[in-house]
């Protein structure tokens, strides 16, 4: 089934690619990693958006990855921080998949070291305005593509504000069980909203690629 392409309008165009149990889980199971980023790879994106408990969790690794510096190329990653809970800002800008990294904050975000060497985007009061983000993202980064690469909070977050245009869910031939304690589109009920197939791949393995396109706001 041919997919459809990104929208030709201004705002750009805002997939979330996640890799999931048959349940819907993000945890409780080995994901194809290979598969997973060689997917993502096709969404050829400007941007990178993640909520801040991903690079959390991957803070021990980077203390220790190694640093090639900047990727040229790469997509720029934008980290939704709004307690200001990152530090290693440097190592994921040297850790070679990004170009550079942008710090999305709010208005109650609090004080940052003024030489911790990241750019930042402060946009929203109690928390980070995701659609004025994009917004923005869009017209001074010049970005066409963002990718969501997060657990289930910021999808959800996305996807009850319809700030997202597609779902692409790698499906795993597993169940999480109890171990699967995180779902894709999180823990509060999103908008509701109709999802039309766009395209469906199966691979060797059981792995089935899904990718919905989503209502989008108005």
């Amino acid at each position: 089934m041919a997919a459809d392409g990104p929208n030709v309008n201004q705002r750009p165009y805002v997939v979330a690619h996640v890799a999931i149990s048959l349940e819907g889980a993000t945890t409780g199971f080995l994901p194809d990693l290979g598969k997973f980023y060689q997917l993502a790879s096709t969404f050829a994106e400007d941007v990178t958006l993640v909520g801040a408990d991903t690079p959390l969790a991957q803070e021990a690794a980077l203390a220790t990855a190694p640093r090639p510096g900047p990727a040229p190329d790469g997509p720029l990653l934008a980290v939704v921080d709004g307690k200001a809970r990152i530090r290693q800002w440097d190592a994921l800008r040297d850790v070679g998949h990004w170009s550079d990294v942008l710090a999305l904050h709010c208005g109650v975000t609090p004080p940052r070291s003024p030489g911790r060497g990241v750019r930042e985007l402060v946009t929203g009061d109690e928390r980070v305005d995701l659609a004025e983000a994009i917004d923005i993202l869009g017209r001074q980064a010049n970005a066409k593509v963002i990718r969501v690469d997060s657990g289930g909070a910021l999808i959800g977050a996305l996807l009850s504000a319809r700030l997202l245009d597609e779902v692409s869910l790698l499906i795993h031939p597993c169940l999480a069980g109890p171990e699967g304690l995180r779902f894709w589109y999180g823990t509060q009920p999103a908008a509701t909203a109709d999802m039309r197939l766009m395209a469906s791949e199966s691979f060797d393995g059981g792995l089935v690629w899904l990718r919905y396109r989503t209502s989008p706001r108005q």
